[in-house]
């Protein structure tokens, strides 16, 4: 056969078979990159063969080589998925080879965009679900963020706690509390943690589980480190420090003594400052201090303030700065 020894001395490699059988048995047993079929068959029609071919397999490429050159056998050989139809006698073999590595060119792209686009099936789906389990993660986050903010609109004496949370797309760094510390005083701070997401959640829950620790801590064996803002911030910084959580936060405390009127307060990094109201003028209560987290030798100061009756103070998040005008 002129054609398989052309495509041989080509460097291809040839499987011969002689009738429609044997071909296609080869065909299901060697899995060839590309497929020349004649027309005229013995023992099995040719389009036959081309329809079972492309039936079972069809990225396979089947070039239809016949010496029928009738339009309508053409017509029907592409409609049964032939790639090519070239005629015999083939009076320059060039054609057939350039046909041959056409269609084996032409298949790998199309096997190449099938695997390319299963794969990406593949990563939408996992991302779909990475994403579902995200959403989850995340929705448990802020359930637990909300479980653990204080009661709205709570007394202490005289002094009456309330808050206002609008939460972001993301999950918030951001959290408050307020607690009573003994019968005479009254905790509280505001937060800021950095970054988004369920990592920064976790970092708030650490922080009121810190918090919660030192006000046992005076209960149970008299340490006032809770009673103290600049301790607390201190002790915090170092708590935060040791566990490398690559992530730092900025955090204004106060106490307030019920029975004085005053607090004392101080403050890790947490801006805008907290402003004063007490009836007559506003005044910021400007406290300088350094984020937790980041500086094991961070040191704090302690102001503190008198706190007359009817005034109100307002700690805010830095979220405000992105509602207010430049």
């Amino acid at each position: 056969n002129g054609i398989v020894a052309y495509l041989e001395d080509r460097g291809f490699t040839m499987l011969e078979a002689n009738d429609g059988p044997s071909g296609l048995e080869i065909f299901r047993n060697e899995h060839p990159d590309v497929v020349l079929c004649d027309l005229r068959l013995p023992g099995m029609d040719g389009l036959e063969v081309l329809s079972t071919i492309t039936a079972e397999s069809p990225e396979t490429p089947v070039i239809v080589v016949s010496g029928v050159s009738l339009l309508n056998y053409a017509v029907q050989a592409l409609k049964r998925g032939a790639w090519d139809y070239v005629t015999k006698p083939i009076h320059d073999m060039a054609v057939l080879e350039s046909a041959v590595r056409r269609v084996i060119e032409h298949a790998d792209l199309l096997r190449q965009n099938r695997e390319y686009r299963e794969h990406l099936e593949t990563l939408n789906r996992e991302l779909s679900q990475t994403l579902k389990h995200l959403q989850e993660d995340e929705e448990a986050g802020r359930r637990i963020q909300f479980q653990l903010l204080p009661e709205d609109n709570r007394s202490f004496g005289s002094y009456t706690f309330r808050r206002r949370l609008y939460p972001s797309m993301y999950l918030s760094g951001d959290f408050v509390d307020y607690f009573p510390i003994n019968d005479r005083h009254v905790g509280f701070y505001m937060a800021d943690v950095s970054g988004h997401g369920a990592a920064s959640a976790f970092v708030t829950v650490m922080l009121n589980t810190l918090v919660n620790q030192y006000r046992i801590a005076l209960w149970q064996s008299g340490d006032e480190t809770v009673l103290q803002p600049q301790r607390t911030l201190e002790r915090l910084n170092r708590d935060f420090c040791s566990q490398n959580l690559d992530k730092h936060l900025t955090l204004f405390y106060g106490v307030i003594d019920l029975e004085l009127n005053t607090m004392r307060y101080s403050n890790a990094g947490q801006f805008p400052y907290p402003l004063q109201y007490d009836g007559r003028e506003v005044r910021t209560l400007e406290c300088r201090g350094r984020p937790l987290g980041l500086f094991e030798d961070a040191a704090f100061r302690v102001w503190q303030c008198d706190l007359p009756r009817d005034c109100v103070l307002v700690l805010v998040s830095d979220g405000i700065l992105e509602l207010m005008p430049e």
